[in-house]
């Protein structure tokens, strides 16, 4: 094989709201932590485990964008991107080092509004029920097939 390949595939909950960084130009950058499980019997005790790993995860421009507007903490998202690594000077000297995910793609799985909007419907459609007429099909006048 010539190349290599670098892709990452997550899906995890967000550990935090997103935090913006806007830049002069009108590119910004997001930056928000994602966690992923991976839950596990021990053989030896047979205790249940759940180990979380955490990930820096980065959304640039209207991807951004679109993530402020719509995740929230907790929220689940499925990820693909590429592990960046890089390396930067503290005010003090200190060099710093951090591995994060450069998102490519993202698809919402279920968001906090989401499920607010669900109950909310549910809530009304519960209290509703009484009040709505019920539907009346002609069965001799359906034009389907079957």
């Amino acid at each position: 094989m010539n190349g290599t390949v670098n892709k990452v595939i997550l899906v995890g909950h967000l550990g935090d709201e997103i935090k913006m960084h806007y830049f002069d130009g009108g590119n910004c950058i997001g930056r928000f932590p994602l966690a992923t499980n991976e839950v596990y019997i021990n053989k030896s005790t047979g205790e249940k485990i759940t180990s979380t790993e955490w990930h820096n995860i980065v959304v640039r421009n209207k991807a951004a964008e679109i993530c402020e507007k719509y995740l929230s903490k907790g929220d689940k998202i499925f990820i693909e991107g590429r592990i960046k690594s890089r390396q930067w000077q503290t005010d003090d000297g200190t060099t710093k080092y951090t591995t994060e995910i450069q998102v490519t793609e993202f698809t919402f799985l279920n968001t906090k509004k989401d499920t607010e909007n669900n109950s909310k419907q549910n809530q009304n459609n519960n209290g509703n029920t009484a009040h709505q007429n019920p539907i009346q099909q002609d069965e001799t006048n359906d034009d389907l097939p079957f």
